[in-house]
């Protein structure tokens, strides 16, 4: 993800965001962050890090000051947040006071429901192992409080979506087999079907393999094969045959910046 820098600002250590795995370098950058992305920046990110990039690298003692007087208070932390919007004057009023309300209404969410929403988002963002920790929150919640049991298969089956891009084949396909075993669905029993593909060392119980028919492995197959096809004109390798096509030193420091972009991407995809 990149940022566009409006405002130049003698920034000299720029904040780094671990949400998103960017660094900021303005206030600007922290306003689009938190406007853009409450469901990450809601608990805790506002913090003493945060306050002295704030103080010492945005020059805003001002703000750093009101920032520590409201969390000494004890108040209303998702007022910080807006605070910030505020006093940068990135935003206007009304934006201001829409991102309230949409802050607002996460907190009316059930804690499960809440959960959810940051897991996807998370997952939307390909941040696959922090996703797959919020998932396991809501399994971790008192049984009374994880929601209806159709709630709960799609909890299992996200929680496998996320360990199967962080290749975890054998957590993948148990959480799999947990969301089947409460909904029995057939899309869950193909995504089954895949990883058994996928990783032909895979146990599966006797009482799934059944069900698994050779109508679905070649509809299985079948969506492998798309899959590659789709997979070989992907954004990341037509780039790096744009990068084979330029001069040796220019391929050279290229190549230097794309292994620093793909190694950031891993990163924000394992932690």
């Amino acid at each position: 993800m990149s940022l566009i820098l409006c405002r130049q600002e003698p920034v000299k250590h720029p904040y780094y965001f671990e949400g998103l795995g960017v660094r900021l370098y303005s206030s600007q950058e922290l306003c689009y962050v938190i406007y853009n992305n409450p469901l990450l920046v809601m608990e805790g990110f506002v913090d003493n890090a945060l306050i002295e990039f704030i103080r010492d690298d945005l020059d805003m003692a001002f703000l750093a000051l009101k920032l520590v007087k409201w969390q000494q208070s004890g108040e209303d932390g998702d007022e910080l947040l807006a605070l910030i919007l505020h006093e940068c004057d990135y935003y206007n009023g009304a934006e201001v006071s829409r991102f309230r309300q949409k802050l607002s209404s996460y907190r009316r969410m059930p804690e499960a429901e809440f959960l959810k929403e940051r897991a996807d988002y998370l997952f939307s963002r390909k941040q696959y192992g922090k996703s797959a920790a919020e998932y396991q929150k809501i399994l971790d919640l008192p049984k009374g409080n994880r929601g209806s049991e159709v709630f709960q298969a799609k909890i299992y089956n996200n929680l496998g979506a996320s360990y199967a891009r962080l290749f975890m084949t054998d957590k993948a396909y148990l959480a799999y087999q947990k969301s089947f075993d409460l909904v029995k669905s057939s899309e869950v029993l193909k995504r089954i079907c895949h990883l058994s593909q996928w990783n032909p060392g895979l146990v599966i119980s006797e009482r799934l393999k059944v069900l698994i028919t050779e109508e679905l492995l070649q509809e299985s197959g079948q969506d492998r094969k798309e899959a590659e096809e789709k997979a070989e004109q992907a954004d990341s390798l037509l780039e790096l045959d744009k990068l084979f096509q330029k001069d040796p030193i220019k391929r050279f420091q290229g190549a230097g910046e794309l292994v620093q972009k793909w190694k950031q991407e891993y990163r924000n995809i394992m932690s």
